[in-house]
């Protein structure tokens, strides 16, 4: 007898023709939803007030600034840098702090009188609805700052974003003059001693010269005595760049660490000088007449020293004045604020139309979901109940536990 397979039976998949029915049944409540929804977004964008967007854009100094005048102190050493001839530095972020910062946000607050406008009572809440409104960006390429501030009246967002700059102008001249300030009176006390320890030791070689008038030394005790007075000099500059930054910074800071090695390759180097020499003390043999000879090295090359150490620290005393000398702030305002004549918010359109395309998908998805629950069988009824049994005696037991 022939054995006849019964058919498969046909694959179900989604039929739009039944897709389309359910949209049929259900159009009212989808469009009831969707222009009710509409009509809802279109009334509360109404009522939103319009904002006014302010924009300003800075220019943080760059690497290059005061070129040519570190160029012609550039023999100044390291100080020169840190004494503040390239302003606050060239970086953007560091400007973006300065104007993060609570002393300039309060300086804001109070010339505006912000607290009043934002109707705040407590400094803290004034800053955040500051913090609100204005939005700061840097440039990926170029490192430009825009500074962009929103208020319901056009000319208090032109005021804030000015204020803003002007405030962060303030604040960098008066970092920048207070570290100076304190570079310059440290370098004055040091010139100071200096300048002392030069007049005796030239009272002393001179002294010393007129009692032994046969007393010379050859070019290599001259060579070697240059060479000391020069490491000394140096050393004498890295102490005194080292005391004035630790004024104001920590043993941690960069900087400091920097220098602590480099003075530490200077004891190392003048030791080598010492070593090499009879006398450890970097000074070779002087002449037929070693006792009066070591003598005179000894007090020239306390002179050598001292002038060194004169001439640079005068280089720096320099520089700290002309960097205390500067009324201004090093970065450059490309673009003030002016007072906007079109509102930046809200995009009352936009709203209407996202409402009403959110409005439809959902309106669509409850009329499909509806539909299903409609066409349920017993069988899933039970099991939708059984669920919602399971789920209430668990959430029951836990809040009891």
């Amino acid at each position: 007898m022939q054995r006849i397979d019964a058919a498969p039976p046909p694959e179900e998949g989604i039929n739009l023709l039944e897709l389309l029915q359910v949209l049929a049944k259900r159009k009212q409540f989808i469009i009831r939803a969707t222009a009710g929804t509409a009509l809802l977004a279109a009334l509360i964008s109404l009522t939103l007030p319009n904002v006014y967007t302010a924009t300003a854009r800075i220019l943080p100094p760059q690497k290059d600034v005061g070129g040519g005048l570190a160029s012609l102190l550039g023999s100044a050493g390291a100080l020169a840098g840190m004494a503040g001839l390239g302003g606050m530095g060239g970086s953007s972020d560091l400007y973006v702090g300065i104007l993060k910062s609570r002393s300039v946000e309060d300086a804001v607050i109070q010339r505006l009188n912000l607290a009043t406008v934002y109707k705040t009572k407590k400094p803290e809440d004034t800053r955040k609805a500051l913090e609100g409104k204005v939005q700061l960006q840097i440039g990926v390429k170029d490192g430009i700052i825009t500074i962009s501030a929103d208020d319901k009246e056009p000319q208090r967002a032109a005021q804030l974003a000015n204020t803003l700059i002007e405030e962060l102008g303030r604040t960098s001249v008066r970092l920048n003059l207070s570290k100076a300030s304190t570079e310059r009176i440290f370098l004055e006390k040091r010139l100071d001693i200096v300048k002392n320890d030069l007049y005796k030791a030239e009272e002393e070689l001179k002294s010393f010269a007129q009692t032994n008038k046969t007393i010379h030394i050859d070019s290599q005790a001259k060579a070697s005595i240059e060479g000391v007075a020069r490491l000394k000099a140096e050393l004498a500059s890295k102490e005194v760049q080292i005391a004035a930054l630790r004024s104001y910074q920590t043993d941690e800071n960069q900087e400091v660490k920097s220098l602590q090695s480099a003075i530490t390759r200077l004891h190392q180097e003048i030791g080598v000088y010492s070593g090499s020499s009879g006398s450890g003390e970097g000074i070779p043999s002087v002449g037929s007449v070693p006792s009066l000879g070591l003598r005179y090295a000894r007090l020239l090359r306390e002179l050598k020293i001292q002038e060194a150490i004169l001439e640079q620290l005068t280089k720096q005393y320099e520089v700290a004045k002309l960097s205390e000398a500067k009324d201004s702030s090093a970065f450059q305002i490309l673009d003030t604020a002016v007072i906007p004549t079109k509102k930046a918010k809200p995009k009352r359109s936009l709203i209407v139309i996202l409402a009403t395309v959110t409005a439809a998908f959902i309106s669509i998805f409850t009329a499909f979901t509806s539909e299903f629950l409609e066409r349920m069988t017993e069988e899933d009824r039970e099991r939708v109940a059984d669920i919602r049994k399971n789920l209430s005696i668990r959430s029951l037991t836990a809040f009891r536990n």
